[in-house]
């Protein structure tokens, strides 16, 4: 069993982005309550949850941009977005987000702890350098990226995202940097309208931005063919020292904002997936942060089965989901990742 950290902390559940909104402190009250049960409890080491310094925040957000956030604190409501809200609490919710992925990232990098699940809220991958965006205060993924690099020394980073939605705040934090290779999954044409194929970096960050957009109606089978055909040759060749994930659950089956078909067994893959890459490369060094997923009970379970693969309790046959996979669909996938890349990385076949 491999120690696995988690971040918990009820002040996170102080965040109200407004009434009937998605993204609602229930989700992480079904994830606690989820760890209190009898095959759960007492297996995970809880991460000392502290707030991000401004030092930390600067390292991807614009000063008058945090001074903005800063300024709602205690206030019954503000808008910053047309979906973005915050409550009296959001402000130090945010900063405990980014703060607790941070201390996470430390003590796995450190060997305090083989990997480890933030499991906060706001999420954060749509927020970019100067303004809040889709639910999201502060780039916790992107400042927890830097902070690795700036405070201990990590010099290549891979950074996965498989929520539904494009991380547009993460892909522009480092699209010229070839120290961070950006991966991500997405519905597309959606929510935020980047994420195409043609989307590869720029300058020398060029080939580091890898985007796999997406039509309707996936499931486990061509998500794990995709990251063991696409994902892995280019995670493998890049050799990170750190893995970073947003895990978005909304790519579930029963999203009320989503339509692919990934189960609970499809989620416990994508990790499996990326824990072996992680042992090819990192020694197991592996953070997931949580980004979105809005249908509670799925939300729940899926939280749980990563868990379980984090922590060794379970290990989900790989094989057996890409036997699933629509086969025309992914060698289509690869045909334009491959278009787009394979002049960037050897290991990537058509």
């Amino acid at each position: 069993m491999r120690k696995t950290g988690i971040v918990k902390d009820n002040r996170y559940m102080n965040h109200q982005a407004g009434p009937f909104h998605p993204e609602s402190p229930q989700r992480l009250e079904v994830i606690y309550a989820m760890l209190e049960e009898s095959d759960m409890a007492g297996r995970f080491q809880e991460v000392p949850v502290r707030q991000a310094e401004r030092e930390e925040l600067l390292l991807i957000h614009s000063p008058e941009y945090i001074d903005r956030v800063a300024a709602t604190e205690g206030k019954a409501f503000s808008s910053l977005d047309p979906d973005t809200a915050t409550s009296p609490g959001s402000y130090e919710a945010a900063l405990l987000a980014s703060g607790g992925l941070c201390q996470a990232i430390s003590m796995v990098i450190t060997g305090e702890l083989d990997n480890g699940f933030a499991l906060v809220r706001p999420p954060g991958h749509h927020a970019e350098r100067s303004c809040a965006k889709g639910f999201c205060l502060f780039n916790n993924v992107a400042i927890g990226a830097r902070y690795a690099q700036e405070f201990h020394h990590v010099k290549r980073i891979l950074v996965i995202d498989w929520d539904l939605h494009h991380g547009n705040g993460t892909q522009h934090s480092f699209e010229d940097d070839p120290s961070i290779l950006y991966f991500s999954t997405h519905q597309y044409p959606y929510y935020p309208g980047t994420g195409a194929f043609e989307q590869a970096g720029r300058g020398q960050g060029e080939g580091f931005t890898v985007n796999v957009p997406l039509s309707t109606g996936h499931g486990d089978g061509e998500y794990m063919g995709i990251f063991e055909r696409i994902l892995k040759p280019i995670a493998l060749e890049f050799d990170p020292e750190l893995i970073l994930i947003s895990a978005g659950f909304d790519i579930y089956e029963d999203d009320p904002l989503g339509g692919m078909y990934v189960t609970t067994n499809g989620f416990a893959g994508l990790t499996r997936s990326i824990l072996n890459i992680g042992k090819a490369c990192c020694d197991g060094k592996v953070v997931i942060t949580l980004e979105g997923g809005y249908n509670l009970e799925g939300l729940r379970n899926s939280v749980k089965v990563v868990l379980q693969e984090l922590a060794g309790l379970s290990e989900t046959d790989i094989g057996a989901i890409l036997s699933k996979a629509d086969q025309e669909m992914l060698d289509n996938a690869v045909k334009q990742v491959f278009r787009v890349h394979g002049r960037f990385w050897k290991n990537l076949g058509p």
